[in-house]
């Protein structure tokens, strides 16, 4: 027997349907725009290219290696396209503040892990550099709640400079002869490489200390303004006429 439902007014009564769930909204207008705009765009395309680069290495021969530098220094080099794209086009936006330090971290932590996978870099090099990355992205993330802005130094660039040479040259690792019109020799790109990677942790701690100190005094500094009375002038500063 089926159940029969009450009557009103001579028509059955029906149940309820239930409400599906409602699917949050796509991004629209600026947001949308924001992520598929040119730059982020040229971002995107950067870190698709860690996978081509981690199956090359993978397969690991005197050609692969080459191609995967050649791949490495694409990703690398174009990291200032986006960037003049963003500036040029008055593109910059939020998302592609944080789009693009992410995928230069992604880019060169990926090669340090394979290189130390392979046994072509000791661990401890990779170790440090990843906790210097650590410690300044933790120290950037608590100035923004402060409202403090730290610049960038000059050996910050210095070490990524250094980084990416010493990168380009462990991934080539096998030796080509070279003509440098007044020396011509067979470089070892494996030491050469090596070499400028423990270079590069002189910068990269000197900077990180800097940026440390750096941070503590804006700190200090902004504290002080937020705790001085009304009316008193900034230390050092000029009083107004």
């Amino acid at each position: 027997m089926r159940e029969r439902l009450p009557r009103m007014g001579g028509a059955p009564l029906r149940k309820p349907r239930p409400r599906r769930a409602r699917r949050p909204p796509r991004p629209r207008g600026p947001v949308r725009q924001e992520l598929v705009n040119v730059p982020n765009l040229v971002t995107y395309a950067r870190i698709a290219l860690i996978p081509f680069f981690v199956v090359l290495m993978s397969a690991e021969s005197r050609r692969n290696n080459f191609w995967a530098a050649v791949v490495f220094g694409l990703a690398s080099a174009t990291d200032f396209v986006d960037g003049y794209l963003a500036r040029r086009l008055n593109q910059i936006t939020t998302f592609g503040k944080f789009l693009d330090p992410l995928a230069d971290k992604l880019i060169t932590m990926c090669a340090y892990v394979v290189l130390v996978h392979l046994g072509r870099l000791p661990p401890w090099v990779v170790i440090v550099i990843l906790a210097r990355e650590l410690i300044i992205s933790g120290l950037r993330t608590i100035a923004v709640s402060e409202g403090i802005v730290i610049a960038a130094n000059q050996g910050g660039k210095v070490k990524t400079a250094l980084q990416l040479c010493g990168l380009a040259g462990l991934i080539v690792h096998y030796r080509y002869p070279v003509d440098f019109i007044v020396w011509r020799d067979v470089l070892d790109f494996h030491v050469a490489g090596l070499w400028i990677t423990y270079l590069s942790l002189v910068p990269s701690i000197l900077s990180a200390f800097q940026y440390f100190h750096g941070f503590l005094m804006a700190v200090a500094g902004a504290r002080a303004v937020r705790e001085a009375p009304p009316g008193t002038p900034p230390a050092g500063g000029a009083t107004g006429a």
